[in-house]
């Protein structure tokens, strides 16, 4: 593969600061190594294609080898045994000796940030990569916390009520319904058994939620209900460099998400029309708590008011639909490699129209539970689908394999439903089918 070299050059579309102190290095074969750690979803496999665009050595890392990201062409393949806690550790100690140089490592989910927060001692000269302190990476991964700091702060948040037993539930007097209950931090343990978030109606369905939920996630968040569509919700991704300022900044704009009102992006698209606000909304804040590294802030767009209200902060990893910000031109994993390794920053190549970023299958659930959202899609846009692409097609394939095989499964279930009684009959009446048949 041939390599490049990265230079900068802002466009109107996003901030990009090329910096004083940057040595124009080629990119290549022969570059310093990514880690990225977790393949589920279109996450890792964003920011792998993202690396992979200038050929820049990958290694992705998960438990599962049968996520769709594990079949990519623009990464070697490792199976860890976990994402999270000691064990994680130890994966990425032994992956470094195996790879004989440090690496830039990119992580995928809360719990992986955490782990790595906690261990970064031990980390420290084996991999290179951006994380604020300990003390502020908890408080924005609660949210809670990220909501108490935002008001000590001034900066605009919905009302909420931290919720961790029923006598909390007095606090729900205060608020104005509806509202959306969800945990200060999603536990995989929590995922398996709940949606991420519930909407509910009345301070009755918040506090029948709330007893639902505590027994499994003890700190709950009951936030307003901000009045707007889906496509009124804005994101902010940045790279923060140490000293608070953004390296690079792009914001976004949901089309669809699924489950509606409270699910993850389905599609997206840029947003340059409200970069302007929310860009420096999300810098000022991120720079007051002493954050860098990777991050965004998710808003809203009250459509009442026309204010942007912040909903929910992502931290110490790359977001679900990152590779959005790439798309437009604005490859923040890749600015944040080589903003680590001292190289100059890579300049940012807007596309000559819009571009939008969608996951298929949940696209599809949320434009047929709203048809109208189908015909809202940003006309003469280009779509990039988040598993399929014609230069690295295996993911696409195998998804849309697993994805069938499922459907298959699920109407060959509701085909034999009713025959399911057939046997407990046969037994009850002291029959079998091979009597039957004869």
């Amino acid at each position: 593969m041939s390599s490049h070299t990265v230079t900068a050059r802002p466009t109107n579309a996003c901030a990009l600061d090329a910096g004083t102190d940057r040595t124009e290095v080629p990119i290549g074969n022969n570059s310093v190594p990514a880690v990225v750690v977790g393949a589920a979803g279109p996450c890792g496999l964003g920011v792998v294609r993202s690396l992979g665009k200038a050929n820049i050595p990958i290694f992705l890392v998960d438990p599962n080898p049968a996520e769709p990201a594990m079949r990519t062409r623009f990464a070697q393949k490792r199976i860890i045994s976990a994402l999270s806690g000691r064990t994680l550790i130890d994966d990425l100690l032994a992956l470094r000796t195996a790879i004989g140089r440090p690496s830039v490592l990119f992580l995928t989910n809360d719990e992986a940030a955490m782990t790595v927060s906690e261990f970064r001692r031990e980390l420290e000269g084996h991999y290179r990569f951006s994380l604020p302190s300990h003390d502020c990476l908890t408080s924005l991964l609660q949210k809670h916390r990220f909501q108490q700091l935002a008001e000590a702060y001034g900066f605009p948040v919905p009302r909420s009520a931290n919720i961790r037993s029923p006598s909390d539930f007095d606090k729900l007097a205060n608020l104005r319904f509806p509202c959306i209950v969800k945990p200060t931090a999603k536990s995989a343990e929590y995922l398996r058994q709940f949606a991420r978030a519930y909407k509910v109606h009345s301070r009755e369905e918040a506090e029948a939620a709330c007893s639902n939920v505590l027994p499994v996630a003890p700190d709950l968040v009951v936030q307003e209900w901000i009045e707007g569509d889906e496509d009124d919700i804005y994101f902010c991704l940045q790279y923060g460099a140490a000293d608070g300022h953004a390296v690079c900044s792009f914001t976004g704009r949901k089309l669809t998400i699924w489950p509606r009102d409270v699910g993850e992006t389905a599609s997206c698209t840029a947003a340059p029309e409200a970069h302007a606000i929310v860009g420096p909304l999300t810098e000022a804040f991120f720079r007051k708590l002493g954050f860098n590294g990777i991050g965004g802030i998710e808003y809203k767009k009250d459509v009442c008011t026309g204010a942007f209200l912040m909903i929910e902060p992502t931290v110490g990893r790359v977001d679900r639909q990152e590779e959005v910000a790439t798309l437009h031109g604005v490859n923040i994993p890749l600015v944040a490699y080589c903003h680590e390794l001292g190289l100059s920053i890579p300049s940012a190549e807007p596309p000559p129209k819009p571009i939008i970023w969608r996951d298929l299958l949940t696209h599809q659930k949320a434009t047929r539970s709203a048809p109208s959202k189908r015909r809202a899609m940003p006309r003469g846009s280009r779509i990039y689908d988040s598993y399929w692409r014609a230069n690295d097609p295996a993911p696409g394939l195998y998804h849309g394999f697993a994805v069938l095989t499922r459907l298959l499964q699920k109407a060959t279930d509701r085909a034999t439903a009713p025959f399911k009684w057939i046997p407990v009959r046969l037994r009850k009446n002291g029959s079998n089918l091979r009597r039957l048949a004869g």
